[in-house]
C-alpha cells in the first residue's frame, strides 16, 4: 500500500461563470472528505482565482491556475506570472496541458522553463504528459510519455521533483468519452515512475504522485485509484458540477 495521499483534482478549463463558480464553493462547502485520507483541489480560470480563495476560507480544498508564465513580471500582456499566484495562496498550476501543447504550440522546453518558475515561487507544478491516439495506435506512447518527462523535469532537483504532481492524460480520451481502461493507465503512469527513477531514484519515484486524467467518472473513479501507479485523478468535465465532484471523492468518505 502507498503511503502517497491520493490527490483528486478538477479541471474547469474555459468553463464557469463567477456566479457559477460561487455556487459551486457554496454547494462543496463542509462536505469534502477529510483531508488525512485525500487532497482535493480546483484548478479554475485565473479570473476566479482570488475570490474562489476567499470564498474557501475555512475548506480544505486547494487551488490551482490552468496555466501560467515562466516570467515573474514584465511585458507580457495577458500572461500570469508564478508570484501572483504565490501572492495570492494558490498552491498549484498545471502546465503542459494537451491543450496549450496543441492550441498554443508550447513546447517542453516552455513547460520545463514554468517548472523552475513555479517552484522558484513556492507553487506546486502538476506536470501533464500524454500521447494522441495516432501514437497511442502505433505502440509509441512509452517512448513518447517518457520523452515528455525527461524534457518536462530536465535541471530540476530530487526534492522539486518529488514534491510535484505528475498527471498522464492520454489525448485520445479527453473529452471522447473514451476512456483507457485501469491496466493501461496504470501501465503507462508505470513507466511515468521508472522514468522518474531512471533520472532521480527510487525513493524520489516512489515519493511523486502521479496522476490519471482522461474522462474520468464517479462510475470509474474507484477502479483507477486502487491501481498502483496511480495516485490521483485530474478530472475535466465531471468536475465542473458540485454533485459530480463529490461523487468521485465518496470513495474516500
Amino acid at each position: 500500500m502507498s503511503s502517497r495521499k491520493p490527490f483528486i483534482a478538477g479541471n474547469w478549463k474555459m468553463n464557469h461563470t463567477m456566479g457559477e463558480a460561487q455556487a459551486f464553493m457554496e454547494a462543496v462547502k463542509g462536505k469534502l472528505p477529510d483531508a488525512s485520507k485525500v487532497e482535493t483541489a480546483i484548478a479554475a480560470p485565473a479570473l476566479f482565482l482570488a475570490p474562489m480563495n476567499y470564498l474557501r476560507q475555512g475548506e480544505t480544498l486547494k487551488l490551482a491556475a490552468e496555466n501560467v508564465y515562466f516570467e515573474n513580471s514584465g511585458a507580457f500582456t495577458g500572461e500570469i506570472s508564478p508570484v501572483m499566484l504565490a501572492d495570492l495562496g494558490i498552491e498549484y498550476a498545471i502546465i503542459g496541458h494537451s491543450e496549450r501543447r496543441e492550441y498554443f504550440h508550447e513546447t517542453n522546453e516552455d513547460i520545463n522553463k514554468k517548472a523552475k518558475a513555479l517552484f522558484a515561487a513556492g507553487v506546486t507544478p502538476i506536470l501533464c504528459c500524454g500521447e494522441t491516439l495516432e501514437t497511442f495506435e502505433a505502440g509509441k506512447t512509452a517512448e513518447w510519455v517518457s520523452g515528455q518527462i525527461e524534457a518536462g523535469l530536465a535541471g530540476l532537483t530530487a526534492e522539486q521533483v518529488s514534491n510535484l504532481v505528475i498527471a498522464y492524460e492520454p489525448i485520445w480520451a479527453i473529452g471522447t468519452g473514451k476512456t483507457a481502461t485501469a491496466e493501461i493507465a496504470d501501465e503507462t503512469c508505470g513507466v511515468v515512475r521508472s522514468v522518474v527513477e531512471k533520472l532521480y531514484g527510487k525513493a524520489v519515484s516512489e515519493a511523486v504522485r502521479i496522476q490519471y486524467g482522461g474522462s474520468v467518472k464517479p462510475e470509474t473513479v474507484e477502479e483507477l485509484m486502487a491501481k498502483e501507479n496511480i495516485d490521483g485523478a485530474l478530472v475535466g468535465g465531471a468536475s465542473l458540477e458540485a454533485a459530480s465532484f463529490l461523487a468521485l471523492l465518496e470513495i474516500y468518505k
